[in-house]
């Protein structure tokens, strides 16, 4: 069971160690589109819960399988019900991350999906990144304190030996709610500090934080956002090759997570 239940901070406390001295029993992974979800979903063979326990009339999918002892659940949110594209943005990001917490309970979250990269930073298509902290780039308040509440930076939960074992690359990652990059982004970007930029990212890590779940960020390169190739373009054309990428990784970080308690990652 996740350490996510109200109560005090020494409850709190007791349930994180609690859970950190067994495996790791329950993954929630939140992908944001479907694209990226599909390749996933068919190499667990995860079936669709037609009665999951979200409100009712939310887009929501929520995906549920078991893979060497570890019950999987993948839940992404969906079509908009009015323009039937997929629910991108931290905006859904919250909303489904906080009612898949309370819903599922999970020892660890996964928040998997495909990014931007710059290669001023060492990115090239078809990276994979664990990232190491998350912030975003889009919420500039100006104020003393605001602004840092603003900008959010978070670090992730630290998984050493699973970076090793995989020989993954790791940078950070800044979120925010547009696929392009105007000036002002650009700036919080760098400083930020980020090699990949995504639309969900640090949402998922607010929520991860705020209900006391661990979580890990898995993000794979589809678009060069300080190359000569226009985003939105260069997104679209290696997305499927790109999501297949992500699924290979995926794969490989459950297969690390079996049998293991989460200090042990």
């Amino acid at each position: 069971m996740a350490p996510h239940r109200e109560g005090s901070d020494a409850s709190v406390e007791a349930m994180v160690a609690q859970v950190e001295k067994h495996p790791i029993s329950s993954i929630l992974i939140i992908i944001a589109m479907q694209t990226e979800a599909l390749p996933v979903v068919n190499k667990f063979q995860l079936i669709e819960n037609p009665h999951s326990s979200f409100p009712k009339g939310v887009p929501w999918i929520h995906y549920h399988g078991a893979y060497k002892g570890i019950i999987i659940n993948l839940v992404w949110p969906g079509k908009d019900l009015t323009f039937g594209v997929d629910s991108v943005g931290t905006i859904s990001a919250s909303l489904v991350t906080y009612a898949s917490i309370q819903a599922l309970q999970p020892d660890l979250i996964i928040n998997a999906g495909t990014a931007g990269g710059f290669k001023e930073k060492g990115a090239a298509i078809g990276d994979v990144f664990l990232v190491s902290h998350v912030a975003f780039h889009d919420r500039r308040i100006p104020i003393p304190v605001f602004d840092l509440y603003g900008v959010g930076l978070r670090q992730t939960y630290s998984t050493p030996n699973l970076l090793k074992a995989l020989n993954l690359k790791t940078g950070k990652l800044s979120t925010g709610d547009s696929l392009d990059m105007s000036p002002h982004d650009e700036a919080s970007i760098a400083a930020n500090d980020a090699t990949v930029k995504d639309m969900e990212g640090a949402a998922v890590a607010y929520v991860a934080e705020l209900l006391k779940v661990p979580a890990i960020f898995v993000k794979a390169v589809t678009d060069i956002v300080d190359g000569e190739k226009p985003t939105a373009e260069e997104f679209l054309r290696n997305l499927a090759a790109v999501t297949a990428t992500l699924e290979e990784v995926v794969t490989q970080v459950i297969d690390f997570i079996s049998g293991k308690c989460l200090p042990e990652l």
